[in-house]
């Protein structure tokens, strides 16, 4: 089993839903990423859903999540033929801390569809691009392999662009395909794209994060982007779309964070 599953791994609750174990292994900061959390109430969604496609997944981060053991409650809001709509909570010490909303759909017989109005990102090839680095604090750099684009990485030496924008290459480290739980954690797995444009000089706490899955990856490597377009009265939002190496769409994401400017 590869360490990711272990990781958002669920047990049954003998009274009612799920118990779980959140793991340092994906930090930020010292924080348990977003994305790994929001895999964890997947992970107990499914659990509880007689359907499994193509999810719509929204969570808010209500309060700090720590490492060690945590509730998982979950309750189904509706059932219908196509959907199964479901809620998810991540519960420690009787406090609430996340909240998610999860849709899942029927498994459809075909795609009967597939209209691209834009096109994938294009980065520069992995060998090419600049590999975060593993950092104290910043474990999920140790399992996951994020290369940027080099025209998007000058903030690393404080050369600043005039684009919030962060694109480049993923894959876990350890070669696990990307399934709807990775497609997850991936979605919060860059650095934040603003960073693009003020430098490592804010802190980018994420309040809602929202991942809507349309295809399963068939290549190891994921290719990213992540845009900011707006920043005003302490708020950002920031749109993401996760592609394959086929140039197929595997996701879209939107995060609203605040943006606090930490420089003195």
């Amino acid at each position: 089993m590869h360490l990711f599953d272990t990781d958002i791994s669920v047990a049954a609750n003998p009274q009612d839903g799920f118990q779980a174990r959140v793991s340092d292994n994906w930090s930020i900061n010292g924080n348990p990423n977003g994305g790994y959390l929001l895999a964890i109430l997947t992970s107990a969604m499914t659990g509880s859903s007689d359907k499994a496609a193509t999810p719509i997944l929204t969570v808010n981060y209500m309060s700090k999540t720590v490492p060690g053991p945590a509730e998982i409650a979950v309750e189904t809001m509706n059932r219908s033929r196509q959907f199964t709509r479901i809620q998810a909570r991540i519960i420690q010490s009787g406090t609430e801390t996340a909240r998610a909303f999860g849709t899942f759909a029927v498994t459809p017989d075909e795609c009967e569809i597939r209209r691209y109005e834009t096109g994938p990102p294009e980065p520069a090839p992995p060998e090419r691009c600049i590999q975060i680095p593993a950092m104290p604090g910043y474990t999920v750099y140790e399992h996951m392999e994020v290369r940027l684009d080099p025209c998007c990485a000058g903030w690393m030496e404080n050369r600043l662009s005039e684009r919030s924008e962060q694109k480049g290459w993923l894959r876990f480290k350890d070669t696990r395909p990307f399934d709807i739980f990775a497609v997850a954690l991936a979605a919060d797995a860059f650095p934040p794209a603003v960073l693009a444009s003020q430098g490592m000089v804010a802190w980018v706490p994420t309040l809602e994060l929202s991942v809507s899955i349309r295809n399963t990856a068939e290549t190891q490597w994921l290719k990213c982007r992540f845009s900011t377009r707006f920043i005003n009265c302490g708020l950002l939002e920031e749109d993401g779309e996760i592609w394959d190496e086929n140039n197929e769409l595997i996701a879209v994401s939107r995060q609203i964070a605040q943006f606090r400017n930490l420089s003195p």
